[in-house]
């Protein structure tokens, strides 16, 4: 059974940071694209970053400078750490795989987890 499971979203103040992980540990296809995405009430879902198998990534502009998106290969694990956190940020993240690679449209990926929430007021 194919999984991705994202954890450590929560409430912080603007200025504030959050680390989000994504359980790979029941994801098969980690030699393809992973990536996060975000949904805020009533907007489409929207790419946030982008990381290669082979550790390239890519940024939404409305994150470059303040979020990092890495592999760690040993833990099996996604992370998004996210730093000067505004309201606009505000939303249900989720971690996406697929076979394309960098791509941060949410047609590219096949595999989904639940969401994590982030709220920042």
């Amino acid at each position: 059974h194919v999984q991705l499971v994202e954890s450590g979203g929560g409430s912080v103040q603007a200025g504030g940071s959050l680390r989000l992980s994504c359980d790979l540990s029941s994801y098969p296809y980690k030699q393809y694209g992973l990536a996060w995405f975000r949904q805020a009430p009533g907007k489409a879902r929207e790419g946030v970053a982008a990381i290669s198998s082979a550790g390239a990534t890519l940024y939404a502009d409305s994150v470059k400078g303040r979020f990092t998106i890495s592999r760690d290969n040993a833990e099996n694990t996604l992370l998004l750490e996210m730093n000067e956190l505004k309201p606009e940020d505000t939303g249900t993240y989720y971690c996406a795989g697929g076979a394309w690679q960098l791509l941060l449209r949410p047609t590219a990926y096949n595999y989904w987890g639940r969401g994590t929430q982030v709220t920042v007021s």
